[in-house]
């Protein structure tokens, strides 16, 4: 079984429906989710995010974590039952077995404990795939652009890979980059800029964050193009040649690191309000997983002020005119500003990823791709 299930992990074909393969992927993924859930709610001072505990309501907690129980459950056992990807459906119907016996639902919560415990945001994770997936999904079958193009499509599993990584660790790469910042620009802050932005009204504030933000992503984002060095971190991003809302995960880990830090420097120095910065991460975590979603939303006339589907879609494409275009994040005012607008009769492009297609697919591939490349 679990050679079976390692194999599966790394494949990258489209699943093919009537086969339980989707169900028992569905299943799967809710059972694992449900095991870490319920660990989260034995060790919440070490598997939970200080800052989102303070907010939880228990019991909706438990009721969002029964209702994933008996999905995960009620589907990998029909697949059992009728010998449907049995030995995938058996391993998530396990681990639901696993949480029921670890107490499920009704874990008593210990919330007498210090908020300063080292903790890696196990919460964060589970919250973040399993309301990514429900809003985005939905929205993708609502507006599809490509109708034709599955849930479950090639190379969805590398993708599910660099999402995993890149939000299990999101709680380190932020106290890392926190950390980086505040070495390397803490002596540009100024008391007086820093009380004048923070005195802002709350939108003037979020709109001219955005703008910071954007302008920092937008320079970082054109030297990832243009200096080749770069180019090997950046790759492994534009190597995915289908767009939907799991596309946008798959980044290299150092550029990962290396963009939130320039990114969050002038934020820190300028001194922005919680407030805010809150509402920022709010924006920038939509429009980061709506942008690379397979929708056909272009917004008219506002689509050259902020950033669309469409928009975005062009900068992943390999068409002729879409070559290093359409860098900016938010506001796509900025490429028409500084001349790197794409210009074309199309609509959409036709075809999406790197031009040669010499970025080998697989997590582990990907990660060691920028050091071992000989372009």
């Amino acid at each position: 079984m679990l050679e079976k299930l390692n194999e599966f992990s790394e494949s990258h074909g489209e699943l093919q429906p009537g086969k339980g393969l989707v169900t028992g992927t569905i299943a799967l993924t809710l059972g694992i989710l449900c095991f870490l859930g319920v660990l989260a709610f034995h060790f919440p001072q070490y598997l939970t995010t200080p800052e989102l505990r303070r907010s939880y309501n228990v019991d909706v907690m438990r009721y969002i974590l029964l209702t994933a129980m008996v999905i995960a459950g009620g589907l990998s056992l029909v697949n059992v039952i009728f010998n449907r990807a049995r030995w995938l459906s058996a391993f998530a119907f396990l681990l639901i077995a696993a949480a029921a016996l670890l107490g499920g639902h009704k874990v008593p919560v210990d919330s007498n404990f210090p908020d300063h415990t080292p903790y890696i945001g196990l919460d964060w994770f589970i919250l973040d795939l399993l309301g990514s997936s429900l809003i985005f999904i939905f929205i993708e079958k609502l507006f599809a652009y490509r109708k034709e193009q599955p849930v479950f499509r090639d190379e969805w599993q590398t993708d599910l890979h660099h999402f995993i990584v890149n939000h299990m660790i999101v709680g380190f790469v932020l106290l890392a980059t926190n950390l980086l910042v505040h070495k390397l620009f803490g002596w540009a802050a100024n008391d007086g800029i820093r009380g004048w932005v923070a005195s802002l009204p709350f939108w003037a504030g979020l709109l001219l964050i955005i703008l910071v933000a954007d302008l920092v992503q937008y320079w970082t984002h054109r030297g990832y193009h243009e200096v080749p060095l770069l180019w090997r971190l950046h790759a492994v991003h534009h190597s995915v040649k289908s767009m939907d809302w799991m596309a946008g995960s798959r980044q290299h880990i150092l550029e990962l690191l290396i963009t939130r830090t320039l990114v969050l420097a002038p934020i820190y120095v300028l001194g922005f309000s919680k407030e805010v910065i809150d509402a920022y991460i709010v924006v920038v975590g939509f429009q980061a997983v709506f942008n690379h979603c397979n929708v056909n939303v272009r917004l008219g006339p506002l689509r050259y002020i902020i950033v669309t589907p469409n928009f975005h879609h062009w900068h992943h494409s390999q068409d002729d005119e879409a070559i290093d275009k359409n860098y900016a994040a938010h506001y796509a005012f900025l490429d028409y500003l500084f001349g790197t607008a794409v210009k074309s009769t199309k609509l959409w492009p036709e075809h999406y990823g790197v031009v040669g297609d010499y970025v080998p697919n697989g997590f582990f591939k990907q990660l060691k791709f920028p050091f071992v490349w000989k372009g």
